[in-house]
């Protein structure tokens, strides 16, 4: 062999050392440098990224009393890589689950959007029980960790419907939104579902050394990369607490709601749908779930049901405030204007049908409550020759009427918020074909009747609008968030009516008057308080009539606007009416004068039943 195959050699055998080298020290290069899985296996080990959950913010009433704060509670949560060799028998008995429902549990933690590397929710909130438990043997069971969270409580067992809750977010939020994951907390109605922006408020994170046995050794740097959790902000509520809970006592034993607003303003003073239930059932793990479904199952009574904002009924006679309103604002009637009534309508041969009274002027058809007159009425605005095709007589008549708020979104600061219905031209062309129907076709719609449906936050809109004499502030119910206690200016915009002549209102409000003095509101007449209120029976196709009474007091300066909607009630001036003027005296003057009546509407059950969960 020369020398020039051994050099040959040499070089192949060089050639392949440094290859192999190269080879190596790339490997060491991604293993250390590039790959961070080891990494990140070391860190697992060693470290626990502990999301802090921050306080949710406070929520108190007008006048500063607390009406939701939190408790301390627990979540136990899981690492699903770091779970191997715990004993799982153990914590299935702490538990008292079986161990099929073990695996599944594990097995959601470790799939997408979770991840067996990262920490998810195994168990919420822990009982005390369970959780003093789980505090003693917490070295048995590796992978697991207990997280402190907060959940919310209600002192007072009241306005459930206006507060709303808090609940699991769902897993659509969680994809779309990169501040949830699963097993996070979201206000799912009420107040907590509008503000839940600003009642969360921003999540931290804590860096925490374990050692082999999964036992806390403490903050990693002592906490010096640990961001911290930000409170959520306080929220001041427009509601009258103690108003609010005499509201929710009155309704007891009945359907319907109770909306207050303070004119001035657009606050809403309380908010009452009834039957209710404890929002303090709605609170913790598994007897949540058992309450909700109790509650959730419940179709006599539908107490998740809020009436106050999502039921739609017709407003009976407490529509003919508008009628009259837009008739004088067109010219059409005055003061002094009569219209015959002989026990009804006389064009349609009595219908709508009416009681026995003298004919009146118009501030005393708003006491009688005079059927008739509000159906010459209605075809007067609507038949006006001014507008030669009558569906321009109606339109002009719908716009009028909308200008108040039926049949719109108020935009109020609650979620649901439902517009009512106020019928259009081309729904009753669909109904009765186009140029064949009349204001006589429809003429019911004129006593608040037929298609025309109202919530009752829209109706006691209308009275504020009435008490503010042509305007209204969009009602809310927060009327300030965090220690500014800023505003949204949509709230302090006001809305004015189709209708600005205030002869208009000063005649309307005289009926009002009298329909409290010596009319069919009689019963919320008040010794020293003057109250300007409209009684109504909204007919009802499937039972008893509703009882309906709209009214606002004092006359001068209104202080608060309201409305009660009782549902098979029979007529407004038996049961609303007595409850609005214990209402209005309560708020007025935070007493009450008259025991006898408070006694009867309390102890009035309206329902067939009882409802769950002792309310």
């Amino acid at each position: 062999m020369n020398n020039s195959n051994l050099s040959d050699r040499k070089f192949i055998i060089s050639a392949f050392f440094i290859v192999v080298v190269i080879i190596y020290i790339s490997r060491l290069f991604y293993l250390q440098i590039i790959d961070d899985q080891y990494k990140l296996d070391a860190r697992n080990n060693a470290f626990r990224y502990r999301t802090e959950y921050p306080v949710r913010g406070y929520i108190y009433d007008r006048n500063g009393k607390l009406m939701v704060y939190n408790e301390p509670s627990y979540d136990l949560i899981v690492t699903p890589k770091l779970a191997k060799g715990a004993d799982t028998l153990a914590l299935c008995k702490i538990l008292e689950i079986t161990r099929d429902e073990y695996i599944r549990r594990m097995k959601k933690a470790s799939q997408a959007p979770n991840s067996p590397r990262k920490e998810s929710v195994f168990e919420k909130q822990l009982s005390p029980k369970i959780y003093a438990a789980l505090q003693e043997k917490l070295y048995r069971f590796k992978g697991f960790d207990v997280q402190a969270r907060t959940v919310r409580k209600y002192p007072r067992p009241i306005a459930a419907h206006l507060l709303g809750y808090v609940g699991e977010v769902s897993k659509e939020k969680a994809a779309k939104d990169p501040y949830y994951r699963e097993g996070d907390y979201i206000g799912i109605s009420g107040i907590e579902r509008s503000y839940e922006e600003e009642l969360r408020g921003k999540k931290g994170t804590q860096i925490v050394m374990v050692d082999v046995h999964n036992k806390t050794k403490g903050r990693f740097m002592d906490g010096l990369y640990d961001t911290l959790a930000i409170p959520g902000k306080a929220l001041f509520s427009s509601i009258d607490i103690e108003l609010q809970e005499y509201g929710e006592k009155l309704m007891a034993g009945k359907k319907g709601a109770i909306v207050a607003i303070e004119p001035s303003t657009g606050e809403i003073l309380c908010l009452v749908s009834s039957p209710g239930y404890d929002p303090n059932l709605l609170v913790g793990g598994k007897e949540r779930s058992r309450n909700y479904t109790k509650l959730y199952y419940d179709s006599l009574n539908l107490p998740l049901f809020n009436r106050a904002l999502t039921a739609m009924y017709p407003p009976g006679s407490t529509f003919k405030l508008i009628d009259a309103l837009i008739a004088q604002q067109d010219d059409l009637i005055n003061r002094h204007t009569v219209y015959p009534c002989h026990n009804g309508y006389p064009p349609m041969g009595g219908h709508p049908a009416c009681h026995s009274h003298p004919s009146t002027d118009l501030p005393g058809s708003i006491a009688t409550s005079c059927n008739s007159y509000y159906s010459y009425v209605f075809r007067e605005i609507t038949d006006q020759k001014k507008y030669p095709k009558f569906e321009d007589g109606y339109n002009h008549w719908r716009d009028a009427v909308r200008s108040f708020g039926p049949n719109t979104k108020l935009g109020t600061d609650l979620p649901y918020d439902k517009p009512g219905n106020v019928p259009s031209v081309e729904y009753y062309n669909k109904i009765f074909g186009k140029g064949h129907w009349r204001s006589n076709t429809v003429v019911s719609l004129g006593i608040g009747q037929a298609e025309l449906t109202l919530v009752p936050l829209q109706m006691a809109n209308v009275v504020a609008s009435i008490a503010n004499r042509g305007y209204f502030y969009t009602p809310h119910c927060i009327k300030g968030v965090g220690v500014e206690k800023s505003l949204d200016k949509r709230f302090k915009e006001k809305h004015f009516t189709y209708v600005q002549n205030q002869l208009a209102y000063d005649n309307v409000l005289d009926g009002m008057q009298s329909c409290v003095d010596a009319g069919t509101g009689r019963a919320s007449k008040l010794k020293d308080i003057i109250v300007c209120g409209k009684t109504g029976t909204a007919e009802n196709p499937h039972g008893k009539d509703h009882a309906v009474f709209s009214a606002f007091a004092p006359r001068e300066k209104p202080k608060i606007a309201i409305v009660c909607f009782i549902e098979n009630a029979g007529f407004g001036g038996t049961w609303s009416a007595p409850i609005v003027g214990l209402m209005i005296e309560k708020y007025l003057t935070r007493k009450v004068t008259r025991p006898d009546v408070e006694k009867r509407m309390i102890e009035a059950n309206l329902i067939k039943g009882t409802n769950l969960l002792g309310r």
